[in-house]
């Protein structure tokens, strides 16, 4: 068993992953994560950003010792990872990371931004997790002011369009919505409300693949508004 969550910057695909791994008893990897730790190892070792080879390297060679480095999480490095993700091979270098993981015994939850169309096309459920920028950047500027950074609103706004505008652009898997993927917009949701649509909207797509019928699209009402 397979479940892909993608979705732009803070839309809180994160979260729903978490808790759907939680719910079905399923590992959770979040492939944003290794990005940020290829990111930055090179800002470590002061690789260019615009080097694609020698980050493929590290890509190639990822030290996942990093994937529990508080750093990750810092703007600077979310801003890094975001340029790192543009090159295709360090893209390429990480697909088997992630398919492999998928693969394990048990099944797994994958979040990112090109989980359901490009690592896991044929991932037993997949959902994409939206909200307004304006709702993202507030969620944003929220974590961030809760781990001590300073920011101000237009500024984070900014960055969310910035990292939209990239991850929907870039050649290399960009971030699209797959046909077959449910469609949660959580912009009026809170946390409790968003999970518990999204357990019960994949809980149906998981009933319909294990009934044979993976290849017909969910039940409507997929998109809550």
């Amino acid at each position: 068993m397979t479940i892909a969550v993608d979705g732009p910057a803070a839309s809180g695909k994160g979260t729903i992953a978490r808790a759907l791994a939680q719910h079905f008893g399923l590992s959770h990897l979040d492939t944003g994560a290794i990005y940020r730790a290829v990111a930055l190892e090179a800002l470590r070792a002061g690789v260019p950003l615009d080097d694609a080879g020698a980050l493929a390297g590290l890509a190639h060679h990822l030290d996942l010792t990093l994937l529990e480095d508080p750093a990750l999480r810092d703007p600077e490095t979310a801003e890094a990872a975001s340029l790192v993700s543009q090159h295709p091979g360090v893209r390429a270098a990480l697909l088997e990371f992630q398919r492999s993981f998928a693969t394990r015994a048990g099944g797994a939850v994958l979040d990112g931004r090109d989980i359901g169309t490009v690592i896991l096309p044929d991932a037993t459920a997949k959902l994409f997790v939206t909200a307004t920028p304006e709702v993202r950047a507030r969620r944003r500027l929220l974590e961030l002011e809760a781990r001590g950074h300073r920011a101000d609103f237009d500024g984070v706004l900014a960055l969310i369009r910035l990292r939209d505008r990239r991850d929907s652009e870039r050649a290399a898997a960009p971030l699209v919505k797959a046909p077959d993927a449910i469609l949660l917009d959580t912009t009026d949701l809170d946390r409790e409300e968003a999970i518990r649509r999204a357990i019960e909207r994949v809980s149906v797509a998981l009933c319909n693949a294990a009934q044979g019928r993976a290849g017909r699209a969910p039940p409507p009402a997929g998109h809550f508004v």
